[in-house]
């Protein structure tokens, strides 16, 4: 066999099974899910700086300075759709893990929000008057926006991954009469295995906090995320993935699939925001 040919049968090879990999395929769907609302936001950024902007966009010119008192509107979409983007990648991703190991609902989804909001921090400290306040039950923009996005996979994917072994042990499961609907049946089956779950990844977030003196978001950003941001927002990093992308598309396979998964997470960590 040629050496051209053992390469093209080692890439695709090789690109079969990281496409069969369950946490690449929960993510790829989820983001390919997430497409029309990133588009918006990004539409939503446009708008806002190139024709609503007093300073910079079309309502600096006199007769178009109306135009600025629209930019409320482009700034309430932006805010529901890129500043929330991790939010719903999370929510996607649960659901995506939870139906690629046998559950159908939507509650694997639900379930690693829960889990993402237990180890995130909801009290800050905040300069008013001169003075500090500290400010509870609130979450950041930082973790709901896609600067969170690595934690969040992680999160994403360890409670369901978590949740579904637990599901599968019978001993947990509260068996209802058969007389009760099943979607409530389901529920009460659910129960035991969330409520663990629930408690390990908070109890994992706590404890992690305690020892390090750092909350997860602060390691996962600044040790992994933040440097593999730097490296693939550079033009080599750019080049990289589209060089890679190309080798596969020379072979027949889809190369914006098979980097979708990394790519979308490393691009989208520094979205602009209105």
């Amino acid at each position: 066999m040629a050496l051209q040919d053992k390469l093209i049968d080692s890439l695709g090879s090789f690109a079969t099974k990281f496409n069969s990999y369950r946490y690449i395929m929960a993510i790829k769907h989820a983001f390919i899910t997430l497409m029309p609302v990133i588009i918006v936001g990004a539409f939503s950024v446009l708008i806002s700086n190139m024709v609503l902007d007093p300073k910079n966009g079309l309502a600096s010119f006199q007769s178009l300075s109306f135009l600025a008192s629209l930019k409320p509107i482009t700034s309430a979409i932006n805010y529901a759709t890129l500043n929330f983007l991790n939010i719903g990648a999370v929510f996607l991703i649960g659901i995506e893990l939870g139906r690629i190991n046998g559950i159908k609902t939507l509650f694997p989804g639900l379930l690693a929000v829960i889990c993402f909001i237990c180890v995130t921090p909801t009290t800050v400290q905040m300069m008013v008057d001169g003075q500090m306040h500290e400010v509870k039950d609130v979450l950041l923009r930082q973790f709901s926006d896609t600067r969170s996005l690595f934690l969040g996979m992680f999160i994403a994917i360890l409670s369901v991954e978590i949740y579904c072994w637990l599901e599968t042990r019978n001993g947990l499961k509260i068996k209802m009469p058969d007389t009760v609907p099943p979607n409530v049946a389901a529920s009460f089956s659910a129960l035991i295995p969330a409520i663990i779950t629930v408690t390990a990844i908070a109890t994992f977030g706590f404890i992690f906090h305690q020892l390090t003196g750092m909350y997860l978001y602060d390691a996962v950003y600044q040790v992994v995320q933040q440097p593999l941001e730097r490296v693939m927002q550079s033009l080599p990093g750019i080049l990289l993935l589209m060089f890679v992308a190309q080798i596969f598309w020379v072979i027949g396979i889809h190369g914006n699939q098979m980097i979708k998964p990394i790519r979308e997470p490393l691009l989208l960590g520094r979205l602009p925001s209105t």
